[in-house]
């Protein structure tokens, strides 16, 4: 009786309040998460202590964290609202048309400068009341644990071996180039693969902690390092900073062609024979049989196979 008495007091919404309040941290930026008033929050959290006998979310410094029992709710709590979003969306198949799934995406900047647009684009015409948020792959953040937890639906990048745990679909495939300025001394006299390797090189900040991009673990494999002596987060803003230096950034041939025609920007061939670099797409087995995972998924491989075309 006392489980039946607990399960009355509780309700879904009250969960969302619990996982969004424990992950933001923060009352006020869970009640814009929520759409929801700061007092509303407050009270709702006021309810879930009282309820837990724990305070959740304590004061540390000039913010907050969760206690030990708040951290051990994050989880169950996210397990709750995923099988709640499946049995009262999948479970009717999803129509497009009226859908209101929010989807997740963690995708890098290195495919292509139009495919985050012209994916969303395409997501918010053929399904208008659906959400979609990007998030970047970054340093902070552990793309596979973010996929198990329900946290992203889908990872896309590229990598020499995709996780052998996660589910992935090819994308394309794109043959490995130079990007240097037009006055860059390779333009004039070619060069070797010693000059190439000891030129300056920039490339993306890894995506995770101690990672390495597919231009260096290829190159670690064959017993040779890069000078690479810049790096830069914002892969978008790196043609850029090619295009005004002697800096060498070395990619996709498909992301290098987007800058030729607006900036100062050559594409040469490198002079090592790197295999073509692979973009994939990742998902957890957990929404591997999703309505809503496979139409999005869908989505993401017609609009990376439109990229190819123009």
């Amino acid at each position: 009786m006392r489980d039946h008495a607990l399960f009355d007091k509780i309700d879904l919404h009250l969960i969302r309040v619990l996982h969004t309040v424990l992950t933001e941290r923060s009352v006020s930026r869970a009640a814009l998460r929520l759409g929801m008033y700061q007092p509303a929050v407050s009270a709702s959290l006021k309810r879930l202590r009282e309820l837990a006998g724990d305070p959740l979310l304590v004061r540390s410094g000039a913010g907050m964290v969760p206690t030990d029992a708040g951290l051990r709710m994050i989880e169950p709590s996210a397990s709750i609202l995923r099988a709640a979003e499946m049995l009262f969306s999948d479970s009717r198949g999803f129509d497009p048309r009226t859908a209101t799934t929010t989807f997740r995406l963690a995708a890098s900047d290195y495919l292509d400068p139009e495919f985050l647009p012209r994916l969303v684009a395409q997501v918010k015409t053929q399904a208008p009341r659906c959400a979609i948020e990007i998030h970047p792959l970054s340093a902070a953040s552990d793309y596979s644990a973010r996929l198990a937890q329900g946290e992203v639906d889908v990872v896309i990048g590229n990598w020499l071996q995709p996780p052998p745990d996660l589910h992935r679909g090819q994308l394309f495939s794109d043959e490995i180039v130079c990007l240097v300025a037009r006055d860059h001394p390779a333009v004039r006299r070619g060069w070797t693969a010693e000059s190439w390797l000891a030129a300056d090189h920039i490339a993306p900040t890894p995506m995770h902690p101690g990672a390495r991009g597919v231009i260096d673990e290829y190159l670690e494999a064959q017993g040779l390092a890069r000078n690479i002596t810049a790096r830069c987060a914002h892969f978008g803003l790196i043609p850029r900073m090619v295009a005004s230096s002697l800096l060498v950034l070395t990619t996709g041939r498909q992301f290098c062609e987007r800058f030729t025609e607006r900036l100062p920007l050559q594409v040469l061939p490198c002079p090592i024979d790197f295999p073509s670099m692979a973009y994939y797409q990742l998902w957890h087995e957990r929404a591997h049989t999703s309505a809503a995972g496979r139409w999005l998924r869908e989505r993401i491989k017609a609009v990376a196979a439109g990229l190819q075309h123009g």
